[in-house]
């Protein structure tokens, strides 16, 4: 991943392909997705692959990319692509990132699938966003970035001293940016993992940043290694805080690190937090697993894009392949995200996984940029698409 264009991933594959050997993970995201739920528990890739209710909400989430075309546009002579994006000061390498995967965990063999995920941020320059449902500690996470930057998604407890000391431990151990998730102090309605009556969290899973901290531990009256159910019960009732506007002050006040509010759809709750001093926004509707019914992220992006004016504009949910990234870009996220496929990836070949599915992904958003003559990610803006009509975007992924 050094200096080369992303697109020259292909021609790796197809070099390798003249000695016999073929790539060892799908490129298309539905084989990507079959092979995992073989590779999966079925407990876990329920709980990953599932969504809130009947999951139609997950499911637009995914149509709704099908209903915008890129215009093609010639004579361009976009034989060299910038991918790279400023973010809070920091010059990333492409707009991709790793969303936040609370499981993320639990899809490695090993059980250690964040270390496996921050070794792969390391060596695509990819940054991850670790979920505070981490089955290692966020240190020890950290560890493995190399020179990638990391970002920290903060579940807020109910315990404002373990908030900060959540905070505090993140910025002490590296992390460039706090992301605090805004939609997840409660779970939302989740036929499959109801079906087997399975939380990970309740069954002592992806807890770490909790049984390591001093604060938690503090609340205990016996180790966690002693007693963990009663980790467990502590966890259950510290975990969520049904966060106001008037939060938003003390959350700012807990670090100087960019802070970032995920789970924004709504353009006048966009405008409230940047007028609150968030740095960034994050618009997301948590990939469908939280609520079902509601609109689709997508169509949420521009309208809270135009409320920030200017503030940069995370985005995540539905998102399964280049074009889809490039699709984001154009409707003006300045970074996205992507969970499902990387953690697929990663059932399938640990570290080695996550990294062909981030090359995968950016190999096909950089040869559309050059085929399609876009150069920079400049050039990628709204009058760069056009609706796709209903019956074509209706068989597109089927």
């Amino acid at each position: 991943m050094t200096g080369q264009p992303f697109g020259s991933y292909q021609n790796e594959i197809y070099l390798n392909g003249l000695g016999g050997v073929l790539p060892p993970y799908p490129m298309a995201f539905a084989e990507l997705e079959d092979r995992a739920r073989t590779a999966l528990p079925t407990s876990v890739w329920s709980y990953v692959a599932g969504g809130a209710g009947d999951e139609r909400t997950q499911r637009a989430n995914v149509a709704a990319f099908d209903h915008w075309g890129l215009v093609p546009r010639m004579f361009v002579g976009a034989a060299q692509r910038d991918l790279s994006v400023d973010l809070f000061g920091m010059r990333l390498p492409s707009p991709l990132l790793m969303a936040p995967v609370g499981v993320i965990g639990l899809c490695a063999q090993d059980g250690h699938g964040d270390l496996a995920t921050a070794r792969a941020a390391a060596r695509t320059g990819v940054p991850m966003i670790a979920s505070t449902l981490s089955a290692d500690p966020m240190e020890e996470v950290a560890a493995e970035y190399g020179d990638t930057p990391g970002f920290f998604q903060l579940y807020t407890p109910t315990d404002r001293e373990l908030a900060a000391s959540l905070v505090h431990r993140a910025e002490q151990a590296g992390y460039r940016a706090i992301v605090v998730t805004l939609d997840t102090w409660v779970t939302g309605w989740r036929p499959r993992d109801l079906a087997t009556a399975n939380f990970p969290q309740l069954r002592g899973h992806c807890l770490a940043n909790y049984t390591s901290d001093p604060v938690f531990r503090a609340r205990l009256a016996r180790t966690p290694e002693e007693d963990p159910q009663a980790a467990v019960l502590l966890w259950t009732q510290l975990f969520g805080a049904p966060l106001t506007w008037d939060d938003l002050p003390w959350l700012r006040s807990l670090t100087d690190l960019p802070l970032l509010v995920k789970g924004i759809c709504h353009p006048e709750d966009a405008r409230r937090a940047k007028d609150a001093g968030v740095d960034g926004v994050y618009c997301s509707n948590h990939g469908g697993r939280q609520a079902n019914g509601g609109l689709p992220a997508l169509d949420a992006l521009p309208a809270v894009v135009e409320a920030v004016d200017g503030l940069p504009v995370l985005f995540d949910s539905g998102v399964r392949s280049g074009a889809d990234v490039v699709t984001a870009l154009a409707l003006g996220a300045t970074a996205v995200a992507v969970g499902r496929p990387y953690a697929y990836g990663l059932a399938l070949g640990g570290a080695d996984g996550v990294v062909h599915v981030l090359r995968s992904l950016l190999a096909e958003a950089d040869l559309i940029m050059a085929v399609d003559g876009y150069p920079a990610l400049a050039d990628l803006t709204a009058d760069a698409l056009r609706r796709v009509p209903p019956a074509v975007a209706g068989e597109a992924r089927h």
